[in-house]
């Protein structure tokens, strides 16, 4: 019987009598190998061995794993993201092992029927991410609609405004399926999903930890990325919230996308999968149908977003300008307010005074900054420290030419005159948090996956995202004023000062900047994909990077291969580029990997 242990080799085992009751397609096993006990998975049963081999027994069994369709979906994402089959087999496995499955409560005997009298009143929204509040809504009729028209389709990108209720999307859809499979971007977003579903008498299982009741038939699976590989045999409909959200992206090798598998599984088990998200991107659009809540529904579902032109502003004005004092003012400090920056630090960069030239490391080039006031110089990509004097001239007078966030909360808080808390992704818990009494803050982007409620989001310098190296800047961009839409909430009749999403920019004319302002995403994807299709970028081409040390050896095989172009992005970095992910998989999949140090990257992000 073949096998796939933790080193990704399949291997024939006998499975003795008193273990044959346990034993099938998935179970987790241990197996003798060199002398030692490993973790294997079972992926065929009732299989001839070559003649002459004698087969040695399993040595345990371990319980329950993945079903037989998850492993047969392992092994296409094993080529998918030229990865080792065994890495997929463990994300889809019990954390703990699970050698019973509960009894499954059916949605009767739990209390009322989903969407009837426990959920929210048509026409109403549900808890947003802050929690608690009832923003706008696309009403349970709209809801229902949009359902019926998704199923109609089959696979469908559902574009829902951010500060409208998703919820009533998941409810309609239970309503028409069984063993419906939702995925969110975040635990507090699961959690949410499955509270209301709850309150309205609909058993579900929550991933990781309900993995045995989701294997056992709960007829609703809720979970993060991870959910992806949910143990259920047969899917009856897929539905993913903020379908855009970079989390569903694994960053480890290999690079997974649960998006994508998804997608792949919903066609296997030939059910509906439904993308829902505000700002859906051009791989997510292309070859399927878009459905769309109204127009009136959907700028409802926007903040107003004030774009600041600051092309003639003196430079000598730093970052705030004029009308984003003016906002401040009139929101601070009985409101709440969220300053972005999305560079840590103090200083990002400096130059001299004296001679004008940047501060960079004497040993690698790279650029200096400085953390903390009258704090050493340091450098971001060797780590080099050294005094604030000038390598060229020594003179010890440096001007600031890119200040980081926690310069910013330093000067902000003397001009509004009100102590601004800095917050991170290693800022400490509780920072930002409604009751937390902090009214002013300033952060990188992590503030606003914090903070639940404000009434204002301003972004300091939004063109160092418009500007990103990245093909995909302007979805990245756009999905980050999504984000802060989300924080801001949706527009609400007869409001007055705050409520709104500042944006300070030398671009004022970009296209994501336009789409977030008309609460039109089409306005950025439609331009990208014509883009995209000239410069034969995905989707209408697949990418991948090879690195490592030993990365040269892949690549070189790699250059034989029909279909296949190659070029040099770096030292020991190459990136791979092929019409389809058919042909680019393949010839990942025909080269051998080399022994030493390599990461093959598919889909890349950094490109």
């Amino acid at each position: 019987m073949p096998d796939v242990p933790a080193i990704h080799r399949r291997f024939d085992y006998l499975v003795p009598e008193a273990m044959s009751g346990d034993i099938r397609v998935g179970s987790r096993v241990r197996i003798k190998l060199q002398g030692r006990r490993v973790a294997a998975w079972v992926v065929a049963v009732d299989v001839e061995p070559p003649e002459g081999v004698v087969l040695q027994p399993l040595a345990a069994s371990s319980g329950f794993g993945p079903p037989a369709s998850v492993v047969s979906l392992a092994e296409w994402a094993a080529w998918r993201w030229a990865g080792p089959m065994s890495s997929f087999l463990g994300t889809a496995s019990p954390e703990r092992n699970v050698r019973a499955l509960p009894v499954v409560r059916t949605a009767a005997a739990a209390g009322p029927a989903p969407g009837t009298g426990a959920g929210p009143a048509p026409g109403t929204g549900g808890g947003g991410p802050g929690g608690g509040d009832k923003g706008p809504g696309t009403g349970g009729g709209e809801a229902d609609t949009i359902i019926e028209q998704a199923l109609g389709a089959g696979h469908a990108v559902v574009r829902l405004a951010p500060a409208l209720d998703p919820v009533l999307l998941v409810e309609a859809m239970i309503r028409r399926r069984d063993r419906v499979l939702v995925v969110a971007p975040s635990h507090q977003r699961v959690d949410q999903i499955a509270i209301r579903l709850r309150e309205s008498g609909t058993p579900v299982a929550i991933l990781p930890d309900g993995w045995a009741d989701a294997a056992a038939g709960v007829p609703v699976v809720v979970g993060t990325r991870i959910a992806a590989w949910a143990p259920v045999d047969r899917l009856g409909a897929v539905l993913v919230i903020d379908a855009h959200d970079e989390a569903y992206r694994e960053e480890r090798a290999p690079t997974w996308s649960a998006v994508d598998v998804l997608i792949e599984r919903a066609q296997r088990d030939q059910a509906p999968c439904v993308l829902v998200t505000p700002c859906p991107t051009v791989s997510l659009l292309e070859g399927v149908s878009l459905v769309n809540t109204s127009r009136a529904v959907e700028r409802r579902g926007w903040p107003p977003v004030e774009v600041v032109d600051r092309r003639e502003d003196d430079p000598r004005t730093g970052l705030f300008s004029e009308r984003l004092s003016q906002l401040l003012h009139s929101v601070l400090p009985d409101g709440r307010a969220v300053c972005i920056l999305n560079r840590t630090g103090r200083a990002r960069l400096l130059a001299c005074a004296s001679c004008g030239s940047l501060a960079s490391c004497t040993r690698c080039g790279g650029a200096l900054e400085q953390e903390e006031a009258g704090g050493v110089l340091r450098c971001r990509r060797c780590g080099l420290e050294r005094p604030v004097v000038c390598a060229v001239c020594d003179s010890t007078r440096m001007k600031l030419l890119r200040m980081g966030v926690s310069r910013a909360r330093e000067e902000l808080s003397a001009l509004m005159g009100i102590e601004a808390v800095e917050i991170s992704a290693n800022s400490a818990p509780g920072l930002g948090s409604p009751d937390s009494g902090d009214n002013l803050i300033v952060g990188t982007e992590a503030a606003l996956h914090r903070v639940g409620r404000a009434d204002v989001v301003a972004f300091l310098d939004f063109d160092q995202h418009l500007l990103a190296s990245r093909f995909a800047a302007g979805e990245e961009a756009l999905a980050l004023l999504t984000r802060a839409a989300r924080v801001v909430g949706g527009r609400k009749v007869g409001q007055v000062g705050g409520g709104r999403v500042l944006v300070q920019t030398r671009m004022p004319a970009h296209a994501a900047l336009s789409a977030a302002v008309h609460a039109d995403p089409s306005r950025l994807t439609d331009g990208e994909r014509e883009l995209r299709a000239g410069l034969e970028l995905p989707p209408f081409a697949a990418l991948a990077t090879v690195g490592g040390s030993a990365a040269g050896e892949l690549v070189t095989g790699l250059r034989g291969i029909e279909g296949l172009s190659i070029s040099s992005l770096a030292d020991d970095k190459w990136l791979v580029k092929a019409a389809n992910h058919r042909t680019l998989c393949n010839g990942l999949a025909a080269v051998p990997r080399p022994t030493g140090r390599v990461r093959v990257e598919v889909d890349p992000t950094d490109v």
